[in-house]
Parts: structure tokens; sequence; C-alpha cells
């Protein structure tokens, strides 16, 4: 596999990804690795790239208000074409009570916005015959060999088919996520078994989730679950190494993402974004290392940094000269893992119009999504979110800390970015 000079995977320019740490100092980036210390914002005109900025501004005005009525403390847009930044503005502060303005390095909890890393550092161990897509989790993780699944009675029978890893990154392994449907029998039965307990390690929360029911069948039914914190575990036994080291060999540390991690240097607390109200439980002191490394949810990340990610995806698997996956793995990963009956027996899926693939929800139909046909994306429980579109040769990256107005924003963003657009 190439990846442009040097393979950022081996011999010297992997020792030096791993020195460049988190947020400290950096020096200068090695053949092979985009170098951090030069931004991924390449700014252009908007007109130039097809936008109509008084339609842009609509965006500006939205969130500004936003911000005077006190919803939120603040937040980061960016919105590009071609591998270029049309827009990029970010309004109010990191938090209340702050006087630090937002911008492209504020810091955010990424949430789910974790699972398209942890799933391309997957696809990474798969391009090199380590993890089987079509294998049984059960070869990665010997406890899920004997999985049962919730009966309407509150019985449980053995499961008749296996769980495979592509069910884990498609949502379709029959686990769930108890918040969902917290009051349901089965919810319940999660909580008591331990699904929220977060004092184990990635290995340790796999053999917890083993021993819970499943909601169906695995690879019958799409139900937004914890599958990507088992694919954390799967991809710790294939690679050999813990998740955050994985993640920050095979992705971060090349792309220059210095400020992407599961825990965030005490350093850094000024650059912390945090909400202007809602449940403080929800939102985790990123300075504190977790024992528990969510690929589900565990990431932080800055609206620069995530972009990289983004570009990548953008550049078919490769940005600035890095390779980080083949363009016919990322191709995979963009192929609808669910069908109608799946959807339809699940929970939370994305909407019409809209399929699901390897780590990212899919746009099947633009007649019912603004997004064109192939835009690939995913978002996070508090606001966050990105997407690319190839159709349309679109991205965006919007960075923001409100759980209660996470979906409102979506349906902003769509709006602002599409009625803006005004040649595709």
């Amino acid at each position: 596999m190439s990846f442009g000079i040097i393979n950022p995977r081996t011999g010297a320019v992997l020792a030096a990804v791993l020195a460049l740490g988190i947020g400290g100092q950096v020096a200068a980036a090695p053949k092979g690795v985009v170098d951090p210390k030069v931004s991924s914002i390449v700014r252009a005109d908007p007109t130039a790239l097809g936008f109509d900025p008084a339609k842009l501004a609509v965006a500006s005005a939205g969130l500004k208000a936003d911000v005077a009525a006190g919803k939120i403390a603040g937040a980061y847009l960016m919105i590009g074409r071609h591998g270029k930044v049309a827009y990029q503005e970010g309004f109010g502060v990191q938090g209340p009570g702050q006087s630090a303005p937002m911008t492209d390095e504020t810091i955010f909890r990424v949430f789910s916005m974790s699972k398209p890393i942890v799933s391309v550092t997957a696809m990474t161990l798969v391009e090199e015959g380590k993890l089987d897509l079509d294998a049984p989790v059960s070869k990665y993780l010997p406890e899920y060999a004997n999985l049962v699944v919730w009966q309407p009675d509150g019985t449980t029978k053995p499961a008749t088919r296996p769980m495979l890893v592509r069910n884990l990154m498609s949502h379709t392994s029959g686990l769930i996520y108890g918040f969902i449907q917290p009051t349901t029998p089965i919810s319940k039965a999660w909580a008591a078994g331990g699904e929220n307990n977060d004092q184990v390690t990635t290995r340790g929360y796999a053999r917890v989730i083993a021993k819970l029911p499943l909601r169906s069948e695995p690879g019958t039914a799409w139900y937004y679950s914890r599958s990507t914190d088992v694919l954390g575990a799967v991809v710790e036994a294939a690679g050999g190494k813990p998740l955050d080291v994985l993640v920050k060999e095979r992705v971060t540390g090349p792309l220059g993402m210095t400020d992407t991690g599961f825990s965030q240097p005490e350093a850094q607390r000024k650059r912390f974004a945090e909400p202007a109200k809602g449940d403080p439980s929800v939102y985790y002191d990123y300075a504190k290392k977790p024992s528990l490394l969510s690929g589900g949810g565990g990431i932080s990340s800055t609206a620069e940094d995530y972009l990289r990610f983004v570009l990548m995806l953008e550049g078919g698997g490769q940005y600035k000269g890095v390779r980080i996956l083949k363009t016919e793995t990322l191709m995979r990963m963009r192929q609808d893992e669910t069908t109608p009956q799946m959807r339809k027996a699940g929970l939370f899926f994305p909407g019409a119009g809209m399929g699901f693939g390897l780590g990212f929800s899919l746009v099947l139909d633009d007649t019912l999504q603004r997004p064109g046909n192939g835009t690939f994306s995913w978002w996070g429980i508090a606001g966050t979110e990105f997407w690319v579109d190839p159709k349309n040769d679109l991205f965006m990256v919007f960075m923001v800390q409100t759980r209660e107005l996470a979906m409102d924003y979506q349906r902003k963003n769509r709006t602002w970015i599409y009625d803006a657009l005004v040649k595709p």
C-alpha cells in the first residue's frame, strides 16, 4: 500500500508520529505526515466556489441570534468546496462566563463523530489483512460466540446468527443504546447489567456488553448502539495495541491532528468548549484520562483538526499526499449495509432517503434530503456534525456543545448551506 513518500505506519515515521503528542509543542512534520503547523483551512472566494454570500449571511445571522438569546454559548461553522473553505466563522464564546471567542482551535467533545475515526482505523487493519469484515466478532472477542436475543416476554433465546465485524460498523449488530428508550424492559436490563459502567477498559467493556441481550438477531435490523465501543475492542485485538495508540498511529498522527484524542492536556483547558446549559454529567472533563476509550463517543477535537479528517475523506482517502485508506476501501465504507426492512425494524435511523454504510450515514435519494446523493456523514449528540457531498464536491464541519439543539442544527445547516449553493 502506498502512502506517498514513506508509509507513516512504519519505521522512523511512526516514531515521529507518536512523538507529536496532543496539544503541545510540535516539531517539524516528518515525511509522510501532514504538517500540523500548516492550517488545513485554505480560504477561497465564496462566489467563485458557487455560493451566494448574502445567503451564507443567513447562517451567520441565525447563529448570532442563538448566541444572543442564550441558547448556546458559541459555535463554529465551516463550509467549503473543491478542497477550499468558502465560509468560516466563529460565534459567541467558548463557554458561559468566558471571554475567549470560538475559533477553529477551540476544542470540542465531538462524541459520536468519534465513530467515523475509529471505523477508518478499523479499515486500515482490513487493508492489511489483520481484520476481516465478514468474520464473526467472536474471532477477535471469544465471548461473542454465545449471544442471546431478548424476547417480548422478557426471556432470552440463543442467537441463530453470528455477529459480524461489519454489523458493528453498520449498527446492525443487535446491540442497543439504552438511552434511546430508557424505560423499555431491555434498556432497564442493560442498565442493570452494566451498560453505563465507564470504569472499565475498552476490552473489559466489550466483555460487559457480551453478557447483555441483543435487541434483534445480528444483521436483521438497524439500531443505533454501543457497536462502535465494541468495535474499539475488536480493533485493539486485531491491531495488538490500545485503541488510542492505533487511532493516533493510523489516522490522527499521519494527518497532523495534534489536538484530537481521547483526552486533552490540562494546559489546554483554556481552549475547551462548554455548553451554555444542559446536564453536566453528559459533558465529561476533557483533561481526565478515561479508563474506557469509547470508540463510539470518547474523542475531542477542533474544527481545524477535524477538517483534516474530512478533507482526507473528500480526497478519496488521502490528504496532502498522505494516504490513510485506499480509494476502493473508502468506497466500500460508502456502500449501504441496510435494507428497507432493516430500517423499519430498527429505531433512530437517520431519515427518509438515507442508508448506512461502515461508519457513515449515506444519502441515497436527494429528492428527500438536501445533500446530494452519495453524501456521507455523521454527527455527535452535542450537535457537532460533518458531511462530505461528492455530488456537489461540498463539505462542512460544524462545532457546538448543545445536546438540546443537536437535531435542530442538523435541519438548519442543511437549509442554510444548500440555499446558499447557487451553482451546484
